[in-house]
């Protein structure tokens, strides 16, 4: 049996087509998301997976030998809300700022904001921040 493929890989998609899932007033959002994680990163944008845009990439290798590539810091603009792709654990590893951050849902690696306008953006881009440096850090 060949080898399965990886879930997460770059595509050729435009960054545009991916953006246009997103509208009405989160249109806007994810152009301000686009520009927040550019200035982040310093990484373009790039289409993973078909409908995730992330910025930069990183190789994680497990204990067990599974491993593969992931952005540095991505998100999935939607119609219905936008999911941010963050280290994981990252809701027990900062729960102070998650406190301030405002209306949100967070999973293991995920954070799912209705609305980014509801969100304070000082905080969101300390969670970005922290989320990058702990994946540069155990990429190292």
């Amino acid at each position: 049996m060949p080898p399965a493929s990886p879930a997460m890989f770059p595509s050729d998609t435009p960054v545009a087509d991916v953006l246009e899932r997103a509208t009405g007033p989160r249109r806007p959002e994810v152009d301000a998301l686009l520009d927040l994680f550019g200035e982040i990163t310093h990484e373009p944008p790039v289409v993973w997976a078909g409908r995730i845009i992330g910025f930069g990439d990183v190789e994680y290798r497990y204990a067990s030998g599974h491993g593969g590539r992931i952005p540095l810091l991505a998100f999935a603009p939607g119609a219905a809300r936008h999911t941010i792709y963050l280290v994981s654990d990252f809701s027990e590893k900062w729960p102070e700022l998650l406190s301030r951050l405002g209306p949100h849902r967070a999973s293991t690696a995920c954070l799912y904001v209705t609305r980014l306008s509801a969100l304070d953006r000082d905080v969101l881009r300390e969670l970005l921040e922290r989320s990058l440096a702990e994946t540069r850090a155990a990429a190292a």
